[in-house]
Formats: structure tokens, C-alpha cells, sequence
């Protein structure tokens, strides 16, 4: 596995690490993590695919967008990304926030796209829910927001191991860019929700049961709204179920990268 910095068009520079070689995949994490948190799934599919996996803005070693951006501000600097590399067309995976921006890319730069996968995504919120991540988000800028709530949600008490490795990266995550993603991430949910009929590629949309945020429901809705979408509930596991189920999330990874592309 190789290290890189890469440096963008707008002169900010983003680290990816890479391994394996073939058809490119690029892999997103979300809010507080770092590229390290598709650990499993790159030493997987590394066997058959180029992998890579890059720090969101603001997070690990990249630099933090400038402002106050949104939600379309990271999905033109995953574009940037994705060009940065040299790549054509790249299958996209995202978790989380990082589910956001990949959705986003296929919407808005179907170019750049051979397939789209959303992991652990939110669609839509309730209002109750959309007032507790603003809320959230609101702490966090001001500094107050702890860790231990999102942990608890994420893992059992089973999974100590995997909650502390996260905990980690929470912790050395930069204040700034968690703050900056966190906010985008809370008012995201809506950016491309009515646009998601738009994506034509290949689209896996993926939960576990237990993740009281990227609900099923949401899971199935947008898996309907898209014309090669499939939606699939992994039972028994939470939010951060690329690292509590790695064998099953990366299978799934497995039948959608072998999904043949369908002409529009």
C-alpha cells in the first residue's frame, strides 16, 4: 500500500493511499475518519481493482476546503480528485458523508462514473432527526461536541476493539475540518435527494439494520429512485459496518464492481 500526495487545480493538496492494480475504485469515508477506515475492503479488493482511498478535506493529511462548504463544495473536490489522478471513468464508493459526495458525483458528473456505491448513507431526514444532527453540528463548531454519543451509536460493547481504532481517528481528526464536514453533512441530506433518478451507472445503496440514522427505509428509497439501484440491509450491525462486517460489505462491493454497465 503507497501514500501519495496529490495536489489540485485550485492548489490544495490531497494524501491517498492506493494499492492493487486494474480498474480504479475510489473509496470515501466519512465525517472524523480517514482513508485508514477502508482497511479491510482495500486489502480485499486491492487482488483485482486499483484501490484508492483518500482523506476528505480537512481530514488525515488534506488540506481543509476554504469557507464554509457544502455539500456540492466537496463533490466538485472529489471531480478535482478523480482528475487529479488522471483516471477516466472510476467506481466511487462512500460511507457516510462520503455517501453523500459519491451520490453527488454521479448526479453531477456522470463523466467521471462507471459506478456509484452509498454506504451507510442518509436520505431525507426527519424533522426530528434533521434538528438533532443541526444541533450537533452547531456543538461541534463550538467545540462541544463529544465523542462518546457517535461511538456509542456506531458499535456494541462486543466491538471495543474496532470503537477504540475509530476513537483514534476521531480524536486526531483536525477540530477545523471535522467542523466544516460535520456542518455540510448535517445539511446535506436533501442536496441531490430529488435527483438520485438521475443516476444511470450501476448504484449499490447499503445499511445495517441497527443504524438508527441511515435507516433501511432511507436505504430502499434511494436504491428505488435509480434506474440500476439495489439496496441491501446487512443485519446485526451499525453505522460503521464496513469495519464490524468486512467480510459481507466487501462481498457486496465484490457483486457490484462485476455488474456489468448497462447503456442509458
Amino acid at each position: 500500500m503507497m501514500s501519495q500526495t496529490l495536489h489540485l487545480s485550485d492548489g490544495l493538496a490531497v494524501r491517498v493511499i492506493e494499492a492493487g492494480a486494474g480498474e480504479p475504485l475510489l473509496l470515501i469515508h466519512g465525517v472524523g475518519m480517514r482513508a485508514e477506515a477502508w482497511g479491510p475492503q482495500i486489502a480485499a479488493l486491492a487482488r483485482d481493482f486499483r484501490v484508492i482511498a483518500v482523506d476528505m478535506p480537512g481530514h488525515g493529511e488534506s488540506d481543509a476546503l476554504p469557507g464554509t462548504p457544502e455539500l456540492p463544495d466537496y463533490v466538485a473536490w472529489a471531480a478535482r480528485v478523480i482528475q487529479a489522478l488522471g483516471l477516466g471513468p472510476v467506481s466511487v464508493a462512500g460511507h457516510s458523508m462520503g455517501a453523500l459526495i459519491a451520490g453527488g458525483l454521479a448526479v453531477e458528473r456522470p463523466d467521471l462514473i462507471r459506478r456509484a456505491a452509498l454506504l451507510n448513507g442518509v436520505h431525507r431526514r426527519t424533522p426530528e432527526a434533521r434538528a438533532a444532527v443541526l444541533a450537533r453540528a452547531a456543538e461541534i463548531a463550538a467545540g462541544a461536541g463529544g465523542i462518546e454519543a457517535p461511538l456509542a451509536r456506531w458499535f456494541s460493547p462486543e466491538e471495543a476493539a474496532l470503537r477504540d481504532q475509530v476513537a483514534g481517528w476521531l480524536r486526531a481528526v483536525s477540530a477545523t475540518g471535522y467542523a466544516s464536514a460535520y456542518r455540510a453533512f448535517a445539511r446535506g441530506d436533501a442536496v441531490y435527494s430529488d435527483r438520485l433518478s438521475e443516476i444511470r451507472c450501476p448504484l449499490l445503496v447499503l445499511t445495517a439494520d441497527g443504524d438508527a440514522n441511515s435507516t433501511p427505509a432511507m436505504t430502499e428509497a434511494m436504491a428505488a429512485m435509480a434506474p440500476q439501484g439495489r439496496a441491501v440491509v446487512i443485519r446485526g450491525h451499525r453505522h460503521m459496518v464496513n469495519l464490524t462486517a468486512p467480510e459481507a460489505v466487501t462481498a457486496e462491493l465484490q457483486h457490484w464492481l462485476s455488474t456489468k454497465e448497462i447503456a442509458a
